[in-house]
Order: C-alpha cells, then sequence, then structure tokens
C-alpha cells in the first residue's frame, strides 16, 4: 500500500459538527460491517480519559476510528500501541522530521517533551466479549490548550504549528494517519503483539529513566524499566519490581 493511499477497507466520514466523534461511534458502531474514521472539525463535547474534559480548538484534530473486533479486553486495548505508532508517523510524514516526537505511556505522543496528542479508548461489549473498539485521537495540530488548564504536575500542551512551522488540515492530517494506523493493525493481527511492542519502545519518553505513576490507590516512583507483553508498564522500584495496567505518568 502506498504510504498516502486510503486503506482498502475503511471507511471514512468527515462531520461539520459533532458532540464527540467517540459518541458519534457509539451511535453507528452497531450497523457497521467495517472500520470506520470520523473526523469531526468542530466537538461540542469532546473529552479524554476518565471523563475529562479535552479542548478542541478549531483547527485541531479530533477523529475516532470504530472498528468491529472480537477477542479478550486485553488484546483490544493493545491497539493503544497501534494507534500511538500511527500518530508518531503521521506527525514525522507531516512534517519531514522524527527528532522530538515521543511516545509516552500509555497513550500520548510527546514533541519536545510536551503532549501533542492523546488517544482514548472505548468499547462496547455483548456476552463477554468486545464487539466494537472506538479509537478516539486527538492532536493540537495549530493550537495548544492553557497550561492552567490542566491537571497539576500533567505535560504541557503544545502544538504541531508553534513547535515545528507546520501547519496542516484535519482532513489532510487524516489523510496521513489513516494508512499508517492500518500497516500497523495488520501489523499486530499478523504477528502479534512483539513487534508493536518493539517499535513502540524504540520511541517511548524516558525509557531507563525515573518517573511516577499516579493509579487510583497510590503513587508510584521508579525507573521506566519496560513496557511487558500485555502492555503494562513495568517499573523498578526500592521495593521491587512493579507491574501497572493502568496509571498516569508525571516526569
Amino acid at each position: 500500500m502506498p504510504v498516502n493511499s486510503w486503506p482498502a477497507g475503511y471507511g471514512r466520514r468527515v462531520l461539520a459538527r459533532v458532540d464527540s466523534t467517540n459518541a458519534e461511534a457509539a451511535r453507528i458502531a452497531p450497523s457497521l460491517q467495517g472500520p470506520e474514521w470520523i473526523l469531526g472539525l468542530h466537538q461540542t463535547d469532546a473529552r479524554g480519559r476518565r471523563g475529562r474534559a479535552w479542548a478542541n480548538p478549531q483547527g485541531n484534530f479530533a477523529a475516532t476510528l470504530v472498528m468491529p473486533v472480537g477477542g479478550a479486553p486485553e488484546l483490544v486495548a493493545l491497539r493503544s500501541f497501534v494507534a500511538a505508532l500511527a500518530l508518531f508517523d503521521a506527525t514525522v510524514a507531516v512534517t519531514g522530521r522524527a527528532e522530538g516526537f515521543a511516545l509516552k505511556w500509555p497513550n500520548d505522543v510527546l514533541l519536545n517533551g510536551g503532549k501533542l496528542a492523546g488517544i482514548l479508548l472505548e468499547s462496547a461489549s455483548a456476552s463477554g466479549r468486545i464487539d466494537h473498539v472506538a479509537i478516539g485521537f486527538g492532536v493540537n495540530l495549530r493550537s495548544a490548550p492553557a497550561p492552567d488548564s490542566l491537571e497539576a504536575g500533567a505535560v504541557r500542551p503544545v502544538s504541531l504549528l508553534s513547535e515545528t512551522g507546520t501547519d496542516v488540515a484535519p482532513e489532510a492530517f487524516l489523510d496521513l494517519l489513516a494508512p499508517a494506523f492500518a500497516r500497523h493493525e495488520a501489523q499486530l493481527v499478523t504477528y502479534g503483539f512483539a513487534p508493536v511492542r518493539a517499535a513502540w519502545l524504540d520511541q517511548a519518553a524516558r525509557l531507563g529513566e525515573a518517573i511516577t505513576a499516579r493509579t487510583a490507590r497510590e503513587e508510584i516512583a521508579g525507573k521506566f524499566e519496560t513496557v511487558d507483553a500485555a502492555g503494562n508498564l513495568v517499573l523498578s522500584t526500592p521495593r521491587g519490581r512493579v507491574t501497572l495496567s493502568a496509571a498516569d505518568v508525571f516526569f
């Protein structure tokens, strides 16, 4: 598949206005026969992880890929790594540079140490199995939210335009992101998580360095050792190795 060609079998719809692309994905998922990209040019109720508000000024990128899937939840969750690699590839393609970009566990893309993009996975299940997964992508293409709108300790937000001088329209960015995702998704389906994990670790932010992971119950400081075969964060701490399936990471 040529790098910039739209991937076969993936639908594409562009909405001038929508409450949120993930909400739209939930509405259309039952009628889908294949994966569908939804790009929202203006969102009225955008949100991020754990229900947090997500600032989405005009000109930024907000899209969701909704996919019919099967399998256990832990396998579906590995799509966050596929999504992160796709975002990395798309940003490199549009800027012509790889330096400065890095991937932050579990689902952020950094540029020059600031947060450029975030990923949100939501799923719908029936009979104990996940039927559809919605992968939401938010990218600060032209502007970034004010730092004082974020929680304490969060990575400062940046935009692609301010950091690189690259100005790209959301529709054009989608045309780079969709084929990048399809390539990494095909790799996951064909070869399993190992090559996706290796590619993600090659671009991981703060690997081998001290970080802090905050869960709902505690805060754990340690060295970022790796991401394991299940996608969990592995920290080396004074109390030994700690493996986390969900947490917010702070530098």
